[in-house]
């Protein structure tokens, strides 16, 4: 429940963020670009948007990380992407592109953690919090 609050404060703060800097402010966190993604609700058929970092890049795939800070339970936008794997996605502010979502694969998984953690310790230090793997997601145009 405290990761849910913090997670949709985190979101509201960096939405403003992006309105009050008429999208100019609020794109890069640290070293990470920041992008928008827009699942499906699996419940309720309704758009949901998260705004995210993608710590990772590779060609047009994007990176995403299923941390939830480490929490025992995959995020809500996971499952909903699990369920309806096109979504749309804001990456730095440019244009909207819809996008095919999928889970890295075990080999995938093995070869990007350690790209992810090598720079972004805080991945690493929250897969210690919990017992499940956190999957990394990637995000791929559909015409790739």
């Amino acid at each position: 429940m405290l990761i849910d609050c913090a997670a949709k404060a985190m979101n509201a703060v960096h939405r403003g963020v992006l309105k009050v800097s008429g999208g100019k402010a609020g794109w890069q966190i640290s070293t990470m670009p920041i992008l928008r993604l827009t699942t499906v609700g699996r419940k309720t058929g309704e758009p949901r948007s998260v705004m995210l970092a993608s710590p990772l890049q590779e060609g047009s795939t994007l990176v995403v990380v299923a941390s939830r800070g480490g929490d025992d339970k995959h995020p809500a936008w996971f499952l909903n992407l699990r369920e309806n794997p096109q979504v749309d996605v804001t990456y730095r502010g440019g244009p909207t592109r819809r996008m095919q979502a999928r889970t890295a694969t075990p080999e995938e998984r093995s070869r990007l953690w350690p790209l992810v953690v090598a720079n972004h310790q805080n991945y690493a230090d929250y897969q210690t919090k919990t017992t499940r793997e956190i999957p990394l997601v990637l995000l791929e145009d559909l015409a790739s």
